[in-house]
């Protein structure tokens, strides 16, 4: 009885993380599809750690799919990152020419 019940909790917790973690994919990808979003610095430090967390979370409780989620959602701001990084340099450019 203990053991069916621990499955469903089991169950339930990948299913809810798996839920949490493709909203968070959405909501990178969107970001990423529109290329007038630059996110702010303080944003992209803030979700790479949450969703790297998230990944070794996933990884320790043995949730394939909300880690691979996870996984997915990193990539999407590590280009995010890189489309920050490259705006912050050409507005230091811009300034400098003024």
């Amino acid at each position: 009885m203990v053991a069916r019940g621990f499955r469903q909790t089991a169950t339930v917790v990948s299913i809810l993380l798996s839920v949490t973690f493709a909203c968070g994919v959405l909501i990178a990808v969107a970001h990423v599809v529109n290329q007038r979003f630059i996110a702010p610095v303080y944003d992209v430090a803030a979700n790479l750690t949450a969703f790297g967390c998230a990944v070794a979370a996933s990884a320790l409780l043995g949730h394939a799919i909300p880690a691979i989620f996870s996984g997915v959602a990193i990539v999407c701001w590590l280009v995010l990152a890189r489309r920050t990084i490259v705006d912050l340099r050409e507005r230091r450019a811009a300034s400098a020419r003024n």
